[in-house]
């Protein structure tokens, strides 16, 4: 956090994160919170800027809910973190620029996009080669998340994690995000799940006290969270949200209704019965840098 921007960032950093949204979703939230809940918490920058007595968080993603469990145990001891993270860098000879540890000046000359990616490949290799050997490494799993490509978490149909070496490197960014995270979560009443997101909800029982945040998988975007969201999901999520209505329970909810040519018309025709409040996204294509041609809207019942 600075002056200049006054949000945490997840330091997950990780696919549909909200942090570039959080000033225009915020203004819509409540300021009356016990319980914040989160069916899908993703990176988990939203929750580290909610003020709550209480959160419940969920994702179906097991080893982001690791991860996020492993940084929490973690800010009990950063130092210790630290000198961890800082030994498996070196052990495997990856760039650190915040750290001091930069590459030689002839690869930005000789690799202009791609010079972090060339020079940590073979490392990131042998990494991802030990993490497969034992998956109970969080350390590794979040270095992998770090340097790897668009930083995703991607495992095969074998369960082995998978991703390529990213054009991306251990710097300032990254070690603000830890700090900010591990000195928010040590004074939060937090607790992770790893749920079907109506399983979670059922288990939570939100009451008129609490505000439910729901960022799902997009049903008309391409990305590779949500390839796995289908029609039926997307009912289901519609449904359980008519419920938390119907039992006055405040809830917001982040979609996307046209994407390129594609347009989610189930979910435009049911957002027609709440308030819908559309957001300016700023969401680039990596494939060509330009900004995406989207329209997002935030959904809310309050």
């Amino acid at each position: 956090m600075s002056e200049k921007n006054p949000y945490r960032r997840s330091p997950l950093f990780y696919v549909g994160d909200k942090y570039k949204l959080l000033p225009q979703l915020m203004e819509y939230f409540p300021s009356d919170t016990d319980r914040f809940i989160e069916p899908f918490c993703g990176g988990g920058s939203v929750f580290l800027n909610v003020q709550a007595q209480h959160y419940l968080l969920n994702d179906w993603n097991p080893y982001l809910i690791r991860l996020h469990r492993f940084l929490m145990k973690s800010a009990q001891n950063p130092e210790k973190f630290w000198k961890r993270i800082q030994s498996d860098i070196e052990k495997y000879g990856l760039t650190a620029t915040f750290m001091g540890r930069d590459l030689p000046p002839e690869y930005r000359r000789l690799y202009k996009k791609t010079y972090f990616s060339v020079y940590n490949k073979e490392a990131y290799l042998r990494m991802r080669n030990d993490f497969n050997d034992d998956q109970s490494n969080m350390e590794l799993l979040y270095l992998l998340l770090i340097y790897g490509f668009n930083r995703m978490i991607r495992f095969n149909e074998k369960g082995q994690f998978n991703l390529p070496c990213g054009n991306v490197d251990f710097n300032k960014n990254v070690c603000t995000a830890l700090n900010d995270y591990f000195a928010y979560v040590p004074e939060k009443d937090i607790r992770f799940s790893h749920l079907d997101f109506d399983a979670f909800l059922k288990k939570a029982k939100p009451t008129p006290d609490d505000f439910v945040y729901l960022d799902p998988p997009y049903l008309i975007t391409g990305s590779e969270y949500n390839k796995k969201w289908k029609e039926d999901s997307e009912m289901r999520l519609l449904k359980c949200m008519d419920r938390l209505d119907s039992n006055h329970v405040r809830f917001a909810v982040s979609n996307v209704i046209r994407y390129e040519d594609r347009h989610n018309e189930i979910f435009r025709q049911w957002a027609e019965n709440y308030k819908v409040v559309p957001i300016e996204s700023n969401y680039i294509n990596y494939h060509n840098n330009k900004k995406k041609n989207m329209t997002e809207v935030l959904v809310k019942n309050f």
